[in-house]
């Protein structure tokens, strides 16, 4: 295989006993003991289903090592798989560069820092994983591309991949398009050993995962990852206790119990109602003044319902939000009083029309009953309240949908980099056909923090807008560009 000479001789036996037992070959080489899960993808992964091509894919629940696996078999392939003259080359992908970066790449760069051997033959860098003897022709290297890119042009990447042994490692499959399996199959056209594996949550009936799992069913080896605390051959890595909660408090049937804990593709999916390119867009929007002074002054209000979440105020005119108040570890005196501050401070030349407080469970209760006793426009919202237009499940759902159409419309939003991931983190399916958004405890669960900053601004959509009371004279006609990073509610 062209290795160092200093250690070639020792290793080449070693290396043809780990080719065919990948499983020996993680206990050894990173001292690592895969779940039983992991250790049947890892079999699956010299399972030439045909052609000397091996299918693997793993269809996940939330967390349970996934992309750890699809790192596992990145390096078996990289390190074991070559013959005389001939170099593993590789290509790994994700749903953009960014998530490339922060997921598989950083999972290899870590197993790649606990082992000496695989220090001693590869180079790492932020793009490419190389052999230090043979760079050129033996190596694995990040790939990415932009959701708006050219299928053509993703297809002639995958397809130039042309080797004796090439392997492609495809991370968050869920998301991408089905037609890059064609592309990725002209890869290992006429290889003697290749392999496709990948991996990805069960949130979408669109993307290649679900094609793999169920078209092309026949020419993969599908792995189910499951968090199912009843099933025996669950991942350890999920929390059993957490598990056994969601499936009790939403159900089974409920759609991020089947994606996110069992490991199902619910049946209508899951979506997200803004992407990254929505939300940067909207920060980048500076509307005239006249373009929003004559709508209604609005502050929403997401009090904080536990310790380490925030009570947050978030200030909106018609198409432009400003930049919010974001308090900690308050009482709901001092909320109260912010809460007011904000709204004489704003209305200091024309008054603010509506103040909408999170009620849901009665957590803003007494900063609501404390304004309306001091005469603020003070209106409580329930998230869960079905008292709302019949195609939504709930009232959270009717308003993170109206802010997502303003966010795609033309609203402008200040440059908050937390709003992005806020924005982008909730799912979406139906539920008795129903459009259901996914519930905030749920994602604080996944993304590790609850999306306050968000739930602020959509409670300013919590019911129609109509003109202001009270316009003054001539503002109507200024034309002056607005800052929106500036803070009205200082």
């Amino acid at each position: 295989m062209g290795l160092p000479t200093s250690i070639a001789k020792d290793l080449i036996p070693l290396l043809k006993v780990w080719r065919e037992d990948p499983i020996r070959f993680v206990r050894e080489v990173f001292h690592a003991e895969p779940d039983k899960w992991q250790a049947e993808a890892l079999m699956n992964s010299i399972n030439p289903i045909r052609n000397g091509r091996g299918h693997v894919a793993m269809k996940s629940c939330a967390g349970p090592g996934k992309t750890c696996e699809l790192a596992w078999l990145g390096w078996h392939r990289l390190l074991c798989f070559g013959g005389k003259g001939q170099h593993p080359k590789g290509l790994a992908l994700s749903i953009s560069w960014d998530n490339l970066n922060r997921g598989l790449w950083t999972e290899l760069a870590k197993w790649y820092a606990v082992s000496p051997l695989l220090q001693h033959l590869f180079d790492f860098t932020k793009e490419q994983i190389r052999s230090k003897d043979h760079p050129r022709t033996w190596h694995l290297s990040a790939t990415g591309y932009a959701k708006s890119a050219d299928q053509e042009a993703i297809g002639r990447t995958l397809s130039g991949l042309h080797c004796e042994y090439p392997f492609i490692l495809m991370d968050e499959s869920g998301d991408i398009a089905p037609s890059i399996v064609r592309s990725a199959e002209q890869a290992l056209t006429g290889c003697i050993s290749g392999l496709l594996a990948t991996a990805g949550n069960t949130t979408s009936q669109n993307g290649m995962l679900f094609h793999v799992c169920s078209t092309l069913r026949g020419e993969w080896d599908v792995t189910t990852i499951t968090g199912d605390p009843d099933r025996a051959d669950r991942s350890s890595r999920v929390d059993i206790d957490w598990a056994r909660k969601q499936i009790e408090t939403y159900g089974r049937d409920n759609p991020w119990v089947m994606a996110f804990v069992l490991g199902e593709f619910p049946p209508g999916g899951l979506n997200t109602l803004l992407s990254i390119e929505d939300v940067e867009a909207a920060m980048k929007r500076a509307p005239r003044e006249d373009a929003y002074c004559w709508a209604e002054k609005r502050l929403g209000v997401d009090v904080a319902r536990f310790g380490d979440d925030r009570t947050v105020i978030f200030p909106r005119q018609g198409i432009a939000a400003f930049s919010p108040v974001v308090m900690r570890v308050a009482d709901t005196s001092q909320i109260s009083a912010r809460v007011a501050t904000a709204h004489n401070v704003w209305g200091k030349d024309s008054q603010v029309d509506q103040i909408y407080i999170d009620d849901t469970g009665h957590w803003g209760h007494g900063v609501i009953d404390q304004l309306r006793t001091a005469r603020f426009p003070a209106s409580g919202v329930q998230f869960h309240s079905t008292q709302c237009d019949p195609q939504y499940y709930n009232m959270r759902a009717q308003i993170w949908m109206r802010m997502a159409e303003w966010v795609k419309q033309g609203g402008a939003l200040p440059n908050i980099p937390e709003l992005v991931g806020e924005l982008t983190a909730p799912t979406y399916s139906f539920k008795k056909g129903k459009f259901l958004l996914e519930d905030k405890d749920q994602i604080k669960t996944r993304i590790g923090k609850s999306p306050d900053l968000a739930d602020a601004l959509a409670l300013t959509f919590s019911f129609h807008e109509r003109p202001k009371i009270n316009i003054l004279p001539g503002l109507e006609k200024k034309a002056n560009m607005c800052d929106l990073e500036y803070d009205v509610l200082a």
